[in-house]
Parts: structure tokens; C-alpha cells; sequence
């Protein structure tokens, strides 16, 4: 398996162990609609919040939050509407961003970033 799979797989695990520590329910994990994949969902206080983990070994090119484009945003907001559609929910949700950054000794900080972006109106 491609090294860059297995760090995302190990920041997904990291940012989950977080949410749930903190009292979030995780409803579900990698979900997919079309071609977008939301890495967690969860949910506190009446509240969905779909969340995108980014996990790097380094931050030479920018903070593992700044790779969240536009395009990825408006993937997952798309696959955030279906999701809600599906589950016929009524409530707030939000986008939260888990960025994970690893150091050469295996060490990591992870900074969660809540309401990270939000849909246009338009």
C-alpha cells in the first residue's frame, strides 16, 4: 500500500479517537457520494459535522488545512446535501477541517478547525 495511503489512514484514525474523545458521535466513516468522500461524520449537540482529516509529514508547502481547495469543498458540500437528504435531517451542520502534521519522529500535533468554510448562498 502507497505510503501516503497508510498516513491518511493513521490521521483518520488520530482525528476519530479525537471526536470521540471530545463526546462526538461518529456516524459514519469514508462515505461516498459521486466523486467525493467525506472522511468522518459526526454529530454533537444537534449538530452534523462533516469533516475533512489532512494528515502531512511536513509543512514546506503550507499547513495540511491549506489543501482544502474550493473544488474539495464544493465536493464535499455536495456529498454533505445528500447526505442530509438521505437522512432526512432537519438540523445544523457544519464543516469542521483535522489537520495532522507529523514530525521526523513520529510525533504530531493536530489542530481542529471548526466551521472550516461554509456553502455559498448562491
Amino acid at each position: 500500500m502507497a505510503e501516503h495511503i497508510i498516513l491518511g489512514r493513521k490521521g483518520e484514525e488520530l482525528a476519530k479517537q479525537y471526536l470521540e474523545a471530545g463526546g462526538y458521535e461518529i456516524l459514519d466513516e469514508n462515505w461516498r457520494f459521486g466523486k467525493a468522500e467525506v472522511d468522518l461524520i459526526a454529530y454533537l449537540n444537534k449538530t452534523i459535522i462533516f469533516v475533512e482529516v489532512k494528515t502531512r509529514t511536513g509543512n514546506a508547502f503550507g499547513e495540511p488545512e491549506d489543501f482544502v481547495d474550493s473544488v474539495k469543498q464544493n465536493l464535499l458540500i455536495s456529498a454533505a446535501d445528500e447526505f442530509i437528504e438521505l437522512m432526512d435531517f432537519n438540523g445544523e451542520a457544519r464543516f469542521d477541517i483535522i489537520a495532522i502534521l507529523f514530525d521526523q519522529q513520529g510525533n504530531h500535533r493536530l489542530n481542529h478547525i471548526q466551521d472550516a468554510f461554509w456553502p455559498d448562498p448562491n
